[in-house]
């Protein structure tokens, strides 16, 4: 099922926008749609439309299912959520009400760090999965936060984001500015976020201020140096009055020296902006590894000193090796629905 269908299905049943409205508030607030104890249903909804809840709770309700739980020792949880194709994707849980979604099965930037990247791109996560998704967590406990940093390019999946974005901002209680876009960042992203009616928060993953260690990191990225990178970002942070966020994920020996410290000075210096400087969670086969936690600090105590607002995150889920896409490629091997040569 995507949004269209749901929305079609309800007027087929003589919905009007009102009704739409109270069916999308109840799922995307992870409340039920059919209160037995209320009953608010039984004089609300048209009677074809009341027939059909149980059913369309059921239908909802199998969009993104829980095939497991990995709660961890700093309060995340990560979740191996199942779509109704036998794909797989992975949310998590975060600390202070936050949840993490995914936008794709797999991804087609193919950052050398990740292990989603190195699947490729398996299909698309539709605009009502990604709800789905953020019912499932609240079903769990309180979401006031949703970031679209999981598996996938949210850029790349344009249409669908900005739509779940549209109906968690309007009607899934989350405030717009809680709302984080995350992209490496495509140009269609600075033309579309502007001109819908919730415009989210941005975040740019930099991951370094050279050129072309950004090219080898983010080979299928679009090829902005990062000062155009930061130009477009400051653009949209003044347009909307959110400061962007900066992502910049650690790598050991890579991106943790002097000259980059210099060259993130350079950068970011003065910008309406925030950096999330995250050491790498190392994955098994990969040849990046996680800086000493000591030296991460020093790094980010430094940049303060220098005039860059940085704050030193840890990755969710260190205890159980829970980087993103670890969770379901120790679960399956997934069913490939788009060939290799089509995600790039």
């Amino acid at each position: 099922m995507i949004l269209t269908e749901l929305r079609q299905r309800l007027r087929a049943l003589g919905a009007l926008p009102l009704h739409e409205g109270r069916v999308l508030r109840q799922w995307a607030q992870g409340r039920p749609l059919i209160d037995g104890a209320r009953r608010w249903h039984d004089d609300f909804f048209p009677q074809r439309v009341r027939e059909d809840l149980p059913q369309l709770t059921r239908d909802l309700a199998a969009l993104a299912t829980l095939k497991s739980r990995h709660p961890a020792q700093d309060g995340s949880a990560r979740l191996l959520v199942g779509l109704q194709d036998g794909q797989s994707i992975e949310s998590v849980l975060l600390p202070r009400d936050g949840l993490c979604v995914s936008s794709q099965v797999g991804c087609a930037v193919g950052c050398q760090f990740c292990m989603t990247g190195r699947e490729g791109l398996v299909r698309q996560v539709s605009s009502a999965e990604i709800i789905a998704q953020v019912a499932l967590a609240r079903a769990m406990r309180p979401v006031k936060k949703v970031v679209f940093m999981g598996m996938g390019e949210p850029a790349h999946n344009l249409d669908q984001v900005m739509e779940a974005i549209e109906v968690l901002g309007l009607h899934g209680n989350i405030g717009h500015k809680n709302l984080v876009f995350s992209t490496v960042g495509d140009p269609r992203v600075f033309e579309r976020l502007p001109q819908g009616p919730v415009k989210p928060a941005l975040a740019l993953s930099l991951h370094t201020s050279k050129r072309a260690l950004r090219e080898q990191l983010l080979p299928r990225a679009p090829k902005l140096a990062p000062e155009e990178l930061v130009d477009a970002g400051e653009r949209y942070a003044r347009a909307t009055g959110y400061p962007i966020q900066y992502q910049w994920t650690l790598l050991d020996g890579v991106n943790d020296g002097e000259d980059e410290i210099d060259g993130i000075v350079r950068l970011l210096k003065g910008k309406y902006a925030l950096l999330n400087m995250i050491p790498y969670n190392t994955i098994p086969g990969l040849a990046f590894r996680r800086p000493d936690w000591d030296k991460a600090k020093a790094i980010a105590r430094t940049l303060h000193q220098r005039g860059v607002l940085t704050k030193l995150r840890d990755s969710a889920g260190q205890d159980i090796d829970g980087g993103c896409g670890q969770l379901r490629a120790r679960a399956e091997r997934p069913v490939r629905l788009v060939p290799r040569a089509a995600a790039g």
